[in-house]
């Protein structure tokens, strides 16, 4: 091959790759332009200067100002108000027993529990009658020697001292007679008291809780017996905050009664089921862990022991109960449901279809109910539907007008068909 033929190779060689070059580089320059222009020409996104506010749908509620009596509730334990551990104040044998000192029966006052066997003090007693009968012979002897050395000393006729005068009449030995008299009859009466205990009686209207000797036991003074409660009265123990304490009712005296007060066991009694009571004394002492004021709230019958109330559940000591006590009226008060009540006591109020955020005054709160002396007036329309936007001025619409609206769209619809 001659050197022109090679030449004429490189140069075909050379176009050959230099076209699919340039077409590429057309290619990109060509996209490269059309992008330009798209981008360039691409319309602007704008924000719009308005939208359309939908109001939040609530529930209210309308207040009314009134007179109000709250309820205070507190925790307490059933106590009796009567008890005492029954013991002997003589020594002795038990030699029976009534059938009523049994735990869970119940005794009246005045009523036999037990006897010690009363020989001994029996026999003590005939010698201490015996004793004053000879003292009062004694005495009856020295009064007639007396009555004979006065006739004596009138016979003498003569003026002596007074300390011979007296010794003359006798009168120190007839002293001593009389003091001999007392003191026997003194042992009489003494030893009629100790006969008299060897018979133990219940000291008031009780119920048994616990026996503790039976018939032979060997008993001696102090000794426990048993442990009696009185049955008419038990008390309800229950602690109150301080500040609420201005707002209970306590009688004056023994004859007045306080606020009324009723027990529920949540526990053990139906729902429906309770105990009267009334507020009794306030107890001087706050309670140690809580650091609230304790009160005392008594309840009459408390064992349905009565015909009248046998119905009603029966109190046990030891329980823990609700009590509800009636408080002192407040008067021009809104009672709100404390739910409707925000934070930093505020309330949601409805006013011409916009949230208003309302700052008020609470005088009062029990368990359940706010008393709101300023802030709300007649009327006003509360929110009771919690929102999680809270602004002021926020627009508002009642669930019950979308209801209704809902309603009257659905009747022309199907009037239209």
């Amino acid at each position: 091959m001659t050197a022109e033929q090679n030449t004429d190779k490189t140069e075909k060689a050379t176009k050959n790759w230099k076209k699919p070059l340039f077409v590429s580089i057309a290619i990109l320059l060509i996209g490269g332009i059309v992008t330009f222009i798209i981008f360039t020409t691409e319309p602007t996104a704008e924000r719009g200067g308005a939208t359309k506010e939908t109001a939040m749908l609530v529930n209210v509620t309308e207040v009314k100002r009134d007179t109000f009596n709250p309820t205070v509730v507190a925790m307490g334990t059933v106590e009796p108000s009567q008890e005492i551990v029954l013991s002997p104040r003589v020594s002795g044998e038990i030699i029976s027993r009534s059938e009523a000192f049994t735990p869970g029966s119940f005794v009246n006052k005045g009523q036999n529990l037990l006897q010690i066997d009363p020989s001994d003090y029996k026999n003590t007693l005939k010698s201490r009658e015996s004793a004053l009968r000879q003292a009062v012979a004694d005495l009856k002897i020295e009064m007639g020697r007396q009555n004979i050395a006065e006739k004596d000393y009138q016979l003498l006729n003569e003026t002596l001292s007074e300390e011979q005068e007296a010794l003359i009449l006798r009168k120190p030995q007839l002293n001593a007679a009389r003091s001999g008299v007392e003191d026997a009859r003194a042992a009489v009466n003494q030893a009629e008291l100790y006969l008299q205990r060897t018979t133990i009686k219940a000291p008031f209207d009780a119920h048994i809780l616990s026996r503790n000797v039976n018939v032979g036991s060997q008993v001696s003074p102090g000794q426990n017996l048993g442990r009696l409660v009185g049955r008419d009265t038990y008390w309800v123990e229950a602690t109150v905050p301080l500040a609420k304490i201005r707002r209970l009712k306590f009688p004056k005296d023994e004859t007045s009664k306080g606020a009324e007060v009723r027990i529920k066991n949540r526990t053990a009694w139906e729902e429906d089921e309770y105990r009267q009571g009334h507020l009794y004394k306030l107890v001087g002492t706050l309670e140690e862990r809580t650091r609230m004021a304790r009160v005392l709230i008594t309840v009459s019958d408390p064992l349905a022991y009565l015909s009248g109330n046998s119905e009603k559940p029966e109190m046990m000591i030891g329980s823990f109960v609700e009590a509800q006590i009636q408080a002192e009226p407040i008067p021009n008060v809104v009672r709100l449901n404390r739910d409707y009540v925000r934070s930093n006591e505020t309330v949601w109020v409805m006013e011409e279809n916009k949230l208003r955020i309302r700052d008020v005054k609470i005088v009062f709160q029990d368990s359940k109910y706010a008393y709101i002396e300023e802030g709300l007036s007649e009327d006003d329309k509360v929110v009771t539907t919690n929102l999680t936007t809270v602004v002021d001025g926020a627009a508002l619409r009642m669930e019950s007008d979308a209801v209704d609206k809902n309603n009257s769209n659905e009747d022309t619809v199907e009037t239209n068909q």
